[in-house]
């Protein structure tokens, strides 16, 4: 008799009755390396991806305090916005890794022909972003306001790696490869830490600092390789899953991530161009808070996502991921606004201490931001486009309102509000997609 998790089992074929296995590959999660009949449990993965992004977190959580420390509030709000504008590029990326989650669980029967143009178009891309990005380098040592040129050209130099890696983690988190995809993530974060520290005692500056980011992107990339390394037998071809197919998908993702990744990351340059140097070194320590609380719930959603691009199974999980990401997000704005002096040692000290009142504003920036960006990735499981227009909308309605901001305090008020008011139309819109599917399937 088969059995299932609710999150389906690995290599199911939704059109059998007990699936169709991927075809079997050395693998390091024993979930997807035993017997066909072997199914994943959703806690254990979840359990795996939240060891292993906590891990990568703390190191890239450590790193950046390090930096802030280091370096003091005005070099810093360099790398801040180097880091910045690095999440807004790693839209390929995920845009990618979306791709590849979704076309794999949906469609477990032709996993081989997916991987194969996956990996294809991830080179593809970030070459081409790689080029791009070297081209954009005077324009990107202009706007963020950088101490050199070789600090803005590591920006082009990074997106290559960053970019592969998305492809690689899209094959994995759609196969359930919970421990593998855990190397890579644990890869992507601890090496940046070491290197952080030798470079930055050797010569503490903006180079060095972002210089530690760059090489430390190689490793999960080596990582992703290996878990992926092993050829698969060949398997069934549909036009569905050609290059072009996928590359169109991606490039429809990757407008509505990069929606998303700009409004959650380009108020450190609306702050670096309306605020007093200091200020902005100020508002970016600030953000150090924000980014936690945005990262600190992401293993549900990687861990949800797979489930979400299932029919019967999304409306459930984007309910519990949703609930737990408040959960999380509410206990962590409250632990700031109690105990403010201690969110201040996390955020780089006495140095930033002139916005220790304003921490919990950040705590909860972070918090709205996670349950936007859950709605978005519900977004892409569903392949809605819509959607996207009204998170361009709060872009530009943020920097609109940004704009005139005279401190740090009044700027991050605007952000909250106009992301708390995008966060409700998106549950709205959400929530009548839900009643919506619910009526069709019962007519």
């Amino acid at each position: 008799m088969c059995r299932r998790s609710h999150v389906g089992a690995v290599g199911a074929d939704p059109a059998t009755p007990c699936g169709t296995a991927y075809p079997r590959r050395v693998s390091w999660d024993q979930d997807t390396a035993d017997a066909p009949s072997a199914v994943p449990s959703p806690v254990r993965g979840g359990a795996q991806i939240a060891v292993a992004m906590a891990v990568m977190n703390i190191a890239t959580y450590g790193y950046t305090i390090l930096a802030a420390r280091v370096l003091g509030p005005e070099q810093y709000g360099g790398v801040a916005a180097v880091m910045n504008l690095l999440l807004v590029v790693s839209v390929i990326a995920l845009a990618l890794q979306a791709t590849a989650a979704r076309r794999i669980s949906a469609d477990a029967a032709h996993v081989d022909q997916i991987e194969r143009g996956i990996l294809r178009v991830s080179w593809q891309a970030a070459l081409a972003a790689g080029a791009v990005l070297l081209v954009l380098t005077p324009v990107i040592e202009r706007v963020l306001r950088l101490e050199s040129f070789w600090t803005a050209l590591l920006v082009a130099l990074t997106a290559i790696p960053l970019t592969v890696m998305g492809g690689q983690a899209g094959v994995l988190q759609g196969e359930r490869r919970w421990a593998a995809l855990g190397a890579v993530y644990v890869a992507a974060g601890v090496p940046r830490l070491a290197l952080g520290v030798a470079l930055l005692v050797w010569s503490p500056s903006e180079f060095s600092a972002v210089l530690a980011v760059s090489v430390g992107c190689v490793f999960p990339v080596v990582v992703g390789w290996w878990a992926l390394r092993h050829e698969r037998e060949p398997g069934a071809v549909a036009d569905r899953h050609s290059g072009r197919a996928i590359l169109t998908e991606s490039l429809a993702n990757s407008q509505t991530l990069l929606a998303f990744f700009a409004l959650s990351n380009l108020d450190i340059v609306v702050a670096r161009n309306v605020l007093t140097p200091h200020d902005s070194g100020l508002y970016a320590g600030g953000l150090i808070l924000t980014k936690a609380m945005l990262f600190l719930p992401q293993f549900v959603v990687v861990v949800a996502f797979p489930a979400m691009a299932r029919e019967g199974q999304r409306d459930s999980a984007l309910v519990r991921s949703i609930t737990a990401i408040g959960v999380l997000g509410t206990v962590g704005t409250v632990a700031c606004w109690l105990l403010p002096e201690v969110a201040l040692v996390f955020i780089g000290g006495q140095e930033f201490a002139e916005i220790t009142g304003q921490l919990w504003l950040f705590a909860l920036l972070g918090t709205v931001l996670a349950m936007v960006q859950l709605l978005v990735y519900a977004v892409l499981a569903r392949q809605g486009r819509r959607s996207s227009l009204l998170i361009w909308a709060a872009l530009l309605a943020m920097v609109a309102a940004g704009a005139t901001a005279g401190s740090v305090t009044e700027l991050v008020v605007r952000v909250i509000v106009v992301d708390a008011i995008l966060l409700a139309l998106l549950l709205g819109l959400t929530a009548r997609l839900v009643r919506r599917d619910r009526t069709l399937a019962r007519s």
